[in-house]
């Protein structure tokens, strides 16, 4: 794909959505991070239906950790991998009190060295907290940039360079949001809504669903 072309659609995302939003509930960095976390093979919306009663009673590391793995698991048990991810969001906070005063390093290593946290969760929250522009790429972004011939990789991290590299600099602040938005909602996995989407003429999938095709006259 052409730089014209990723500009436009760049463009056109912006246009229709100046400023976009995640969709996960969160009052703090820390309540994102855990969010994310939790997140992992998970809906936004379990996520929240879980964390908004889980931050009524604990939402900072002391309190968390304070609830143990036990009292963690009970609000969390509708997610999937609960068990899992009890467990490392209470060695984080452990980690988070002893090495960071309690508070959410911004810094890609520091995130990355918290049990549950890799390089797509350190990416969320260095770009929603921070700030940071950073490109998460979860399956969302990585069948976008393979399909539309965005940013074609084989795997996430190749994905993620490939953004980082082409998206124009205006546009790498909301580019997670707009990508992830559009795959969600438009650009699904299967049966792609084509037919309305605001960057159909610029994509490169060559599967497009619901194009209109070339009328026939009728003979007489």
């Amino acid at each position: 794909m052409n730089p014209a072309k990723r500009l436009a659609i760049f463009e056109r995302f912006r246009a229709a959505n100046p400023e976009p939003r995640g969709e996960l509930q969160y009052a703090s960095p820390f309540e994102l991070l855990i969010a994310v976390i939790l997140s992992a093979q998970a809906t936004d919306k379990s996520v929240n239906r879980a964390t908004g009663p889980l931050y009524q009673k604990a939402n900072t590391p002391q309190a968390l950790l304070k609830l143990g793995v036990a009292g963690l698991e009970k609000y969390i048990k509708s997610i999937g991998l609960y068990r899992t991810k009890a467990k490392n969001i209470i060695a984080t906070c452990a980690m988070l009190i002893k090495k960071h005063g309690g508070v959410v390093p911004r810094d890609r290593a520091a995130l990355e060295a918290l049990p549950g946290v890799g390089r797509k969760t350190a990416n969320v929250v260095l770009n929603i907290a921070f700030g940071e522009p950073t490109i998460a790429v979860d399956t969302h972004i990585f069948r976008i940039g393979n399909r539309t011939g965005l940013a074609p990789g084989k795997d996430p991290l190749a994905v993620e360079q490939k953004l980082l590299k082409t998206t124009p600099d205006a546009f790498k602040l909301h580019a997670h949001h707009w990508l992830i938005l559009h795959g969600r909602y438009v650009c699904i996995a299967r049966n792609p809504h084509c037919d309305s989407c605001l960057i159909s003429d610029l994509c490169e999938f060559r599967g497009k669903t619901g194009a209109s095709k070339p009328s026939r006259k009728k003979k007489a």
